[in-house]
């Protein structure tokens, strides 16, 4: 069935980018915006809500334009997994702390994919949560525990 619609992929990551930025410069509407040089809470991110609105406005238009593949698949389970992992990382570092929520959010995620090595994963993992642990806690003194609570700290 021919349709005025020559990339689809573009067209729907286009439209999703579109409803997010016009989500956020919604929501962001409650908080007084300021100026770029006394800037208040809603600025950056309606800027970046607005930069999202025309990346997507840009995908969008691309769509009927150029000529792309077709979405083949849409991987749920792949999908339920990231978000699981990410929704973990959001439990985990208060109690665990931030090393251990890190580790679990990119073993996690690395499982999602069809390509998934542990080995490599677990090195990422660690890697990762060191480089985090370092910059976040160590350099910007943020207050986040590195190991939490719960495993005894």
């Amino acid at each position: 069935m021919p349709t005025i619609i020559r990339h689809p992929k573009d067209f729907w990551t286009g439209l999703m980018f579109l409803l997010f930025g016009l989500a956020a410069v919604i929501l962001g509407q409650e908080y007084p915006m300021g100026t770029a040089g006394k800037m208040g809470p809603a600025y950056f991110p309606i800027i970046l809500a607005s930069l999202l609105i025309f990346v997507g406005g840009i995908g969008v238009v691309r769509s009927f334009i150029v000529t792309g593949e077709k979405i083949e698949k849409f991987y749920l389970k792949e999908l339920a997994i990231v978000l699981v992992a990410v929704l973990l990382f959001g439990v985990l570092i208060r109690g665990a702390g931030l090393a251990p929520a890190i580790i679990v959010l990119i073993l996690l995620s690395a499982f999602a994919s069809a390509k998934f090595d542990l080995h490599q994963s677990l090195l990422l993992a660690l890697g990762l949560a060191g480089f985090s642990v370092l910059v976040f806690v160590k350099l910007l003194g943020l207050p986040m525990p590195i190991l939490g609570p719960w495993l005894g700290f």
